[in-house]
C-alpha cells in the first residue's frame, strides 16, 4: 500500500489533509458555481426576468465577486506570511463561503436579488480559502513532489465534488423517495449540504497540515503592526517581480488561458439552460466531468513526469480549442454530454499542473504574497470571460456569439506559456531561498514557535 501512496503523493499524513480540503470545497465548486445554483437562479430565482437579463445579471456578479477576492488577494497574501496566519485566513474566507451556502435555503421564486449576493459571498470565500490552500503547497511538497500533490489534489477533488452532487441529483431527481416536497425543496437542501460537507472535511487540513514558520525580512520586528508589514511586503514585492521573471510571465500566461477554463466552467450551464437542455442532462453531464476528471488528473499527473508540466499545458490548451469549436455548433443533451466528456480529460490536469508550475518557481518564504498575486491573476482569469457572456448576452440576445471568443485566450495564453523558462525560474527562487537562509546570522529572525 505504501508504494501506491507515494505514487499517489498520498504517504505522508499532511499531504493527504491537503488533498482532501480539495475534497471538501470541491462541493460547492460543482454543486453551486457549476451545476445546480446557475439553473435554479435561471428557472426560479430570477423567474420573470427574460432569459438573456438572467444571463447577464449571473455574469455581472460573478465579475464582482472574484475582483473582489483581486483586491484584497495580494495584501491578505503578505500578512498571513508576516503573521504565519495562513491557515487563519483560509478559515476565515471558508466560514463566509459555508455561511452564504447554508443561507441559500432561503432563496425562493423571484429572489433573484438575495440569490445573487449570497453566491457573491459564496465565491468570495471559497476563492479567498483557496489562495491560502494554494499557497500551502510548496511547505509541504519538495519540488519533485509538487507535480503529483497538486494533480492528486484535483483528483480528490473531483472525486469528492462529484460524490455530493451525484447525492444532490439522486435528491432532485426523486425528492418523493427522502420525503421531500419537490424539486426545488431538495435544490435548497443541496446547498445546505455543500455547507456541511465543505465544513467537516476541511478538518483534517486545520489539524494535520502545520502553519508554516513566519520568517522576518532583514527590517521587520515581530511587534509590528501586520497590515502595515502586509502592504510595505506588498509594495515590496511589486518591485521585485522583476527578479522572478519567469514566474511573471506565468502569471501572465495562466491568467490568459485560464480566463477561458473558468468561463466554460462557469457559464455552461447556464448556456445550456438558454438553448433549451433539460436540467437533468445539465446537471447529469457536470456529474459525468467529475468522475471522468479523477482518472484524467491522476493520467496528467503521469504525462507530466513523461513530458514535463509545460509540456502537459500545452495539450490540454490544443485539447480546450477544440471544445470551444464544437462548442459553438451544441444543440442538444448529446452534444452537451460529448463535450463534458472532453473536458473533464483536461480540466483537472490543466488547472493542478498550472498551480504546481507555479509553485515551483516562487521562494517558500514568501509563498502566501506570490500565491496572492496567482489568485489576483486567478479571479482575473475569471472575469473577463463571464463578462465577455454577460456583454454578449445582453447585445445580442444569445451567449453563443461568445463561445468562440474563448478559442482567443487558450491561443493567446499558449503563446505566453511558450515563452516560460522554467529551470531558469526555478533556479532563481532557490537562489533566493539560500540568500534568505545565508543572512540567518545578520539580519533574518524566524519565529521558531508552534503555529498549528
Amino acid at each position: 500500500m505504501s508504494p501506491l501512496l507515494e505514487r499517489l503523493a498520498l504517504h505522508r499524513p499532511e499531504l493527504r489533509a491537503w488533498a482532501l480540503y480539495d475534497w471538501a470545497n470541491s462541493a460547492f465548486m460543482t454543486t453551486v458555481i457549476a451545476a445546480v445554483f446557475p439553473i435554479y437562479f435561471s428557472t426560479v430565482a430570477a423567474r420573470g426576468l427574460p432569459a438573456h437579463e438572467a444571463t447577464f445579471r449571473f455574469g455581472i456578479a460573478t465579475t464582482i465577486a472574484l475582483a473582489t477576492v483581486a483586491v484584497m488577494a495580494p495584501v491578505l497574501g503578505a500578512i498571513a506570511d508576516y503573521s504565519a496566519a495562513k491557515k487563519r485566513m483560509l478559515l476565515g474566507f471558508q466560514m463566509v463561503g459555508v455561511v452564504a451556502a447554508a443561507a441559500m435555503w432561503f432563496i425562493g421564486p423571484g429572489d433573484w436579488l438575495l440569490a445573487l449576493a449570497l453566491f457573491m459571498l459564496g465565491n468570495i470565500g471559497v476563492s479567498g480559502a483557496f489562495t491560502f490552500y494554494d499557497s500551502l503547497l510548496p511547505h509541504i511538497a519538495s519540488n519533485e513532489e509538487m507535480d503529483r500533490v497538486s494533480t492528486t489534489g484535483y483528483a480528490i477533488g473531483y472525486l469528492g465534488g462529484g460524490l455530493l452532487l451525484a447525492i444532490n441529483l439522486t435528491w432532485i431527481l426523486m425528492p418523493e423517495v427522502f420525503g421531500l416536497r419537490d424539486a426545488d425543496v431538495a435544490v435548497r437542501l443541496s446547498f445546505v449540504s455543500v455547507a456541511i460537507w465543505w465544513l467537516v472535511f476541511s478538518l483534517p487540513l486545520l489539524r494535520q497540515v502545520p502553519e508554516p514558520r513566519r520568517v522576518l525580512e532583514a527590517d521587520e520586528r515581530p511587534d509590528q503592526n501586520p497590515v502595515a508589514v502586509g502592504f510595505t511586503r506588498l509594495r515590496e514585492t511589486l518591485r521585485d517581480l522583476r527578479l522572478y521573471r519567469q514566474a511573471f510571465l506565468m502569471l501572465i500566461a495562466f491568467l490568459i488561458y485560464n480566463d477561458g477554463i473558468n468561463t466554460i466552467i462557469r457559464m455552461a450551464t447556464i448556456f445550456g439552460t438558454e438553448i433549451g437542455i433539460g436540467r437533468e442532462h445539465l446537471i447529469t453531464a457536470l456529474l459525468l466531468v467529475q468522475f471522468v476528471g479523477v482518472p484524467c488528473s491522476f493520467l496528467f499527473g503521469r504525462i507530466a513526469a513523461w513530458m514535463g508540466a509545460k509540456n502537459a499545458v500545452f495539450l490540454s490548451l490544443a485539447i480546450y480549442t477544440g471544445i470551444s469549436i464544437l462548442g459553438y455548433f451544441m444543440q442538444t443533451a448529446a452534444h452537451f454530454y460529448a463535450l463534458a466528456l472532453l473536458v473533464g480529460t483536461v480540466q483537472g490536469g490543466s488547472q493542478a499542473l498550472s498551480r504546481s508550475l507555479f509553485a515551483t518557481m516562487v521562494p517558500r518564504h514568501k509563498s502566501s504574497e506570490f500565491f496572492g498575486f496567482f489568485g489576483v491573476f486567478e479571479k482575473f482569469a475569471s472575469i473577463f470571460g463571464p463578462f465577455l457572456f454577460a456583454m454578449a448576452a445582453s447585445l445580442t440576445g444569445s451567449s453563443r456569439s461568445a463561445v468562440l471568443s474563448v478559442i482567443l485566450f487558450f491561443v493567446a495564453g499558449a503563446l505566453v506559456l511558450s515563452r516560460v523558462d522554467v529551470g531558469e525560474g526555478q533556479r532563481v527562487a532557490r537562489d533566493a531561498e539560500a540568500h534568505m537562509t545565508g543572512l540567518g546570522n545578520q539580519s533574518l529572525r524566524t519565529d521558531t514557535g508552534s503555529h498549528r
